[in-house]
């Protein structure tokens, strides 16, 4: 191969393994183009971590080569991570209009709005960065403004699908632009990247129009109030669940920061189109006629603090769940946050309201992901050389992968990769190359500071085993103990735990009389040899492995 012709390499970051965190990297020559930039909630055993983003060492060790963030779409998935990615690399970020409003909000709660360049993009038109000419496709979704992105490289054409289905009857009337992803597969795709969130679904995803008549129905016989909880990025369920109320004749009250931040982005944007006067304010919904009132809350997936979290245990300053009020969950139940929501839906059924969600009788939830046929169907169109299935845990890979393998339109080869696995592609073809540094990097939303393993592990240690706490009091001329040193426990003991701190006690003493004089007036070798101490006489004795944080006082 001669030196005159660079190869293309593509670098997943995150959403190959897992669900969430979506980034994926680009790099020609000395121009690398970011995909999305997006985060992850952590599972449970991820103790007091806020979110997940993904690990963008190597970026940075590139900073210098990065031109560009371009985003598919304003899913907290796809863009949650670009607060803390900008810090370290500040390049333009490109995206549609409600993309890049849903961006600055981030931004201006991060007090990065004035230091960030975003360009904005539409669905149709073709820019260009560098060695890539990128055309933006609009794609549907289960948010607006989403677009599939294709690649022009100097290589051949790199199709992205960003999060799609198939919708012939969008809300919006902004369709699926199939045209556009035929037109690239009469071209010739290099390789395509491709969706694989509901793989596992045969046949076709619902239009998002299918709600519709369930949820009418729901809130025409609604005895009282209506609390329908839906993702507060769905603006179609939003702009459908309006126009209902009107039709059966309630006005509707948006409760929840981010409910009410994305529907009035979206309002000033005029994507949502709300009739005047059907709006009630959240503080007067109390004296509001409940059967003329349907209430729009965020909190779905029961976070802890959100407004139906509240509502359900009667703490919401605003709303409350009465007998007969009607509560519907219009969103699907993401895996891992199952006992959560039922735990919330069991409080409303205690106030004896009338409940639904998934699987209750009638469609009030549709998903925006792409189910088997549509994959097929993109597949056909594109008949890409190569095909590199995304977004999804492995399973969901492995079935992508397993279904394009079928149809048998891929004529080059399937490539199963996973985060930080780079494929570079060039002239002969497509090649694996040594994996990358790609991973998690935790984060505290509180301080935006990044934390570290250990940190989670002292976590899980406190969890498990309780702390002790010994201090100790020394003199610091004769390096004496003063008094009786205390020891304190927490999580612990349990009552009969008197000998075992009195044996802990006198650890403490004779490994401080055992020390020399220097030791004994050095605090952080004296504390470290009582960690050790202790450390190994309570695990003799209890078989436990608190953490032990010695405190010395100076006398």
């Amino acid at each position: 191969m001669s030196a005159t012709t660079p190869s293309l390499t593509a670098i997943p970051f995150g959403g190959l393994g897992e669900f969430g965190m979506n980034m994926l990297a680009l790099r020609y020559g000395e121009h690398i183009l970011v995909i999305d930039a997006g985060m992850m909630f952590p599972e449970s055993e991820l103790l007091g971590v806020d979110l997940v983003i993904p690990d963008i060492s190597y970026l940075k060790q590139n900073r210098s080569s990065v031109r560009a963030i371009v985003l598919t779409h304003g899913h907290e998935d796809h863009i949650g991570a670009l607060p803390y990615i900008l810090r370290d690399l500040n390049v333009p970020i490109y995206g549609t209009r409600f993309t890049l409003a849903l961006v600055k909000k981030r931004l201006e709660e991060a007090a990065l709005l004035d230091k960030v360049t975003l360009r904005e993009v539409l669905p149709g038109r073709r820019i260009e960065i560098g060695p890539y000419e990128i055309e933006f496709i609009g794609v549907t979704h289960s948010t607006i403004d989403c677009v599939a992105l294709a690649v022009r490289t100097p290589l051949g054409v790199i199709l992205h699908t960003g999060d799609f289905k198939i919708d012939h009857t969008p809300v919006d009337g902004a369709a699926f632009d199939v045209h556009a992803f035929a037109r690239c597969g009469n071209e010739g795709v290099l390789a395509l990247f491709s969706d694989s969130t509901n793989v596992e679904r045969p046949g076709f995803t619902p239009t998002e129009r299918a709600v519709v008549p369930r949820i009418e129905e729901l809130c025409r016989t609604a005895p009282r109030k209506v609390v329908l909880s839906c993702f507060a990025s769905s603006i179609h369920r939003i702009q459908q669940v309006i126009e209902i109320a009107q039709r059966v004749g309630r006005k509707v009250a948006f409760v929840g920061r981010s409910m009410v931040d994305n529907v009035e982005i979206a309002h000033d944007l005029e994507c949502l189109r709300i009739p005047d006067g059907m709006v009630v304010r959240p503080q007067d919904i109390r004296s509001f006629d409940p059967k003329r009132l349907v209430v729009i809350a965020s909190g779905s997936q029961a976070e802890p603090m959100s407004s139906l979290s509240r509502i359900a245990v009667d703490n919401h300053r605003w709303v409350t769940v009465e007998e007969n009020d009607t509560v519907i969950l219009s969103a699907r139940i993401i895996p891992g946050n199952e006992k959560a929501i039922f735990r919330m839906l069991d409080h409303m059924f205690r106030r004896r309201a009338l409940v639904y969600y998934e699987n209750s009788g009638g469609i009030i939830h549709v998903s925006g992901h792409a189910s088997q046929e549509e994959q097929k169907l993109i597949l056909q169109l594109v008949r890409p050389r190569y095909f590199i299935p995304i977004h999804g845990e492995y399973r969901h890979l492995f079935r992508h992968a397993a279904l394009a393998h079928q149809l048998g339109v891929v004529p080059g080869e399937i490539l199963l990769i996973e985060d930080g696995q780079p494929i570079e592609f060039t002239a002969e073809g497509a090649y694996r190359r040594e994996p990358l540094p790609a991973g998690r990097v935790l984060v505290d939303s509180g301080s935006l500071e990044e934390i570290e393993e250990f940190v989670i592990r002292d976590r899980q240690h406190l969890s498990e085993d309780g702390v002790v706490v010994p201090i100790i009091a020394i003199d610091k001329h004769t390096g004496k103990i003063e008094s009786l040193p205390e020891i304190v426990t927490r999580g612990f003991l349990s009552d009969n735990g008197q000998e075992l701190v009195s044996g802990a006690r006198d650890v403490v003493i004779r490994t401080v009389e055992q020390s020399n004089s220097e030791e004994k007036t050095d605090w952080s070798v004296i504390k470290e040899k009582i960690r050790v101490d202790l450390k190994r006489y309570i695990n003799k004795q209890t078989s436990k492995r608190p953490l032990i944080l010695p405190v010395i006082l100076e006398v």
